[in-house]
């Protein structure tokens, strides 16, 4: 079982990533972003609804995780987010990677 969190968390501290839905629709329409991770526990769901159609859209991949707040603990804040996109990957290329096959 892949860790998503731990890939997250990864490319936090060996690269970049964006946090919280705006930057990370920013980061998709730039075409910066490697992959998106959005929570499933969101309220309303139509914070993140339009994340997997844009990122399909763009050829970037999106994952859907269990928790907001573990989302935002990855990413390195206190408060939950609904969303997080890597930038850089950093030291978790090879994870990346795997991902998409």
């Amino acid at each position: 079982m892949i860790d998503f969190y731990e890939i997250i968390e990864k490319a936090r501290k060996t690269g970049k990533v964006e946090k919280g839905t705006n930057e990370v629709i920013k980061a998709v329409e730039r075409g910066t972003a490697k992959v998106v991770f959005y929570a499933a526990d969101v309220s309303p769901k139509e914070i993140t609804s339009v994340i997997p159609s844009l990122c399909k859209e763009k050829g970037i991949p999106s994952i859907e995780v269990d928790s907001k707040q573990k989302l935002g603990l990855a990413a390195g804040i206190k408060v939950s987010t609904a969303s997080v996109a890597i930038i850089n990957a950093g030291s978790a290329d090879k994870d990346i990677v795997n991902l998409k096959k």
